[in-house]
């Protein structure tokens, strides 16, 4: 077979739906992050944490996923769609930052709720204002209408899974 035309048969490999949806999130959630690295209600350790790439998409999963009334480790793995162990990392994680705490389950005296800290609501609100800039920006970006377009199918595509 002809090297050129097995090449360009094989450029789906880098232009496919999965590859584009992929990148696309990776830039929103670092554009978030820088955002966020910036805002003057981030507390400051986990500015300076942020600014140093030190916080990831991983510890956004907390942010996404965790109810404000807290949630259960397992529950709040579900929401996520990761295992209870890689949660219970991510947990302890953003517990030493102090965006997170365990406490005791007033309905099981034996499981543990995760909820936001003083600090870890803070860090809630400057992701929701991160969110609106970097949806604003997109907008800008590509168009009112094709942003509208994007996100209703992206809205429509996911709930299809569910």
């Amino acid at each position: 077979m002809d090297f050129n035309l097995l090449s360009s048969a094989m450029d789906w490999r880098q232009s496919h739906l999965g590859r584009l949806l992929g990148h696309a999130m990776r830039r929103f959630d670092e554009r978030v992050l820088a955002l966020m690295a910036r805002h003057i209600d981030v507390p400051l350790a986990l500015a300076h944490l942020a600014a140093r790439d030190k916080v990831s998409a991983a510890q956004i999963h907390i942010t996404r996923h965790l109810p404000l009334s807290g949630a259960r480790l397992t529950e709040l793995a579900d929401m996520a769609g990761m295992s209870k162990q890689a949660m219970g990392d991510l947990v302890t994680q953003c517990e030493a930052w102090g965006l997170v705490r365990r406490e005791p389950d007033g309905l099981d005296a034996r499981a543990k709720r995760i909820v936001f800290t003083a600090d870890g609501l803070d860090w809630l609100h400057s992701f929701e204002q991160a969110v609106a800039q970097a949806e604003e920006e997109f907008k800008q970006e590509v168009g009112a209408d094709i942003a509208t377009v994007v996100s209703l199918g992206l809205e429509a595509y996911g709930n299809a899974y569910r």
